[in-house]
Order: structure tokens, then C-alpha cells, then sequence
């Protein structure tokens, strides 16, 4: 038998500048995912604030129908900001994807209820979570790219796990500060108007998420791209209508493919 052994570990040798990537793209998209997960989390304290009243289990499943088309139209999200971060750059739409998400995260926080706007709150509501599900479509794609091109070769699949992890640690953190939420307000007033807060929170991860993406450089392969001429005018005709690109993207199910046609 025989015993292979491992000379060097991945994180061995990564520069500062790799490390501070990784670090800038996984913490900006756990704030992503926090954003996302709210929603399902305290569904059951607003659905009936957003929804005809009368029937509260109506309005719960309808508030979960509402998060569901959040997961929908991800894939459409990795189809629009893949072709943007393709052809204007990786740097730019990252800092779209995240304006947008915390944007409208924080939307949901002071959104009127249906007993103040009428069929406007439920309207209001289910575009501000389609919005959600478009940016984390491509956000999540776009940061495992970014990683991606800015990571040697040997270390890129050990550079883009971290990617991997941000969506239960983004979880965890909607859970904590859901936690201390609950735990400083009285339950009659959190179900009032309490759990605007963990959504109005949010913003202040906006402002530190944007703050960080600004300090980065663009992808060191989108600059050479660019610099040689060899940038994609329509990424989407390449991706799926051209041989041999169009062999492997019908098999790929996840968004990330699709937000990176070099």
C-alpha cells in the first residue's frame, strides 16, 4: 500500500493580499446570507402585519411562499450580475450585489403594514425578497469567482471553500442577533414592532461590507483579460450557445458557474 504524504498545506505561502480577499468576500457574503435568512426566521412574527388579516396560518404560508421565490430566481440573479461582473468587473458588482441586498433588507424593517398601504405592504414585500434572491444569486457565484482569480492554482479550491461556509455562519448570525433581540425587548413588543430590528441592522453590516469591498483590487484575471483584449462581449451567447462552453454549462446547477465566462 501505498501512503501519500502532504509536503505542504494550502494556507502554507498565501500572501496577504490572498488573505485579505478571502477574508473581504466570505465575511460580505455571510452579511448576505444573514440578510436572506432573516426573512424565513421571523416570518411567523410579521406575516400577519404584510397580509390580509382574518386568516393567520394564510398569511404565514404566503409570507413562506413569499421567502420560497427568494430561492427562484437566484439562478436568474447569477445570469444577470455574472454577465455584469463579465463584462464591467468582478469589484463593481460585488458592491452592486451588496447595496442591494442590504438595501432592501433594510426595506423590509420599515415597510408599512398592510393595515397602514393595504395590498401595497404584500406587493412591496414579495419585490423586496425577489430583489434578496437576485443579489445572493449573484453574490455567491461572484465571490467564489473573485477568490478564484485571485488564488494561485494549487490553492484555489482550499481559497473558495471558505466561500462554502458563509451561509451557516450567516444563519448563526441572524440567530444571534435575533437571540439578543428577543432577549432585550418584551416578547408583546418584539411581535409589535421588535422585529424590525435584526432587518434595520443590516445597514450598519452595509456600511462596513461596502467600507471593506472598496479597499479591494479588481481580479487580477479580469484586468489581464481586459488589458489583452480578450474580454467577453456577450457572455451569456458564449456560455450557452457556443461549442465548447455550451457542453458544460447545462450540467452545472449552481450559481457560480454561470458568473464566471472567461
Amino acid at each position: 500500500m501505498t501512503t501519500l504524504t502532504l509536503t505542504r498545506q494550502p494556507a502554507e505561502g498565501m500572501t496577504s493580499d490572498e488573505r485579505r480577499v478571502i477574508f473581504a468576500s466570505s465575511l460580505g457574503t455571510v452579511f448576505e446570507w444573514y440578510d436572506f435568512y432573516l426573512y424565513a426566521t421571523l416570518a411567523p412574527f410579521f406575516a400577519a402585519l404584510f397580509f390580509p388579516p382574518g386568516n393567520d396560518t394564510a398569511a404565514l404560508l404566503s409570507a413562506f411562499a413569499t421567502y420560497a421565490a427568494g430561492f427562484l430566481v437566484r439562478p436568474f440573479g447569477a445570469l444577470i450580475f455574472g454577465r455584469i461582473g463579465d463584462l464591467v468587473g468582478r469589484k463593481y458588482t460585488f458592491l452592486v450585489t451588496i447595496v442591494v441586498m442590504g438595501g432592501a433588507t433594510f426595506a423590509v424593517g420599515l415597510l408599512p403594514t398592510f393595515a397602514t398601504i393595504g395590498w401595497l405592504a404584500p406587493i412591496l414585500l414579495v419585490s423586496l425578497r425577489l430583489l434578496q434572491g437576485l443579489a445572493l444569486g449573484g453574490e455567491y457565484g461572484g465571490a467564489a469567482t473573485y477568490v478564484a482569480e485571485h488564488a494561485r492554482p494549487d490553492d484555489r479550491g482550499y481559497a473558495t471553500s471558505f466561500i462554502q461556509t458563509t451561509a451557516t455562519l450567516g444563519f448563526f448570525l441572524a440567530l444571534v442577533v435575533i437571540g439578543l433581540s428577543r432577549f432585550y425587548i418584551e416578547a408583546n413588543t418584539f411581535a409589535d414592532w421588535g422585529w424590525r430590528i435584526p432587518f434595520l441592522v443590516s445597514l450598519i453590516l452595509l456600511a462596513f461590507s461596502v467600507y471593506i469591498r472598496l479597499k479591494l483590487n479588481e481580479s487580477p484575471v479580469f484586468k489581464r483579460m481586459k488589458a489583452e483584449g480578450k474580454g467577453s462581449k456577450a457572455p451569456l451567447t458564449e456560455s450557452f450557445l457556443r461549442y465548447p462552453n455550451n457542453k458544460y454549462t447545462p450540467c452545472s446547477s449552481s450559481p457560480s458557474h454561470s458568473s464566471s465566462t472567461i
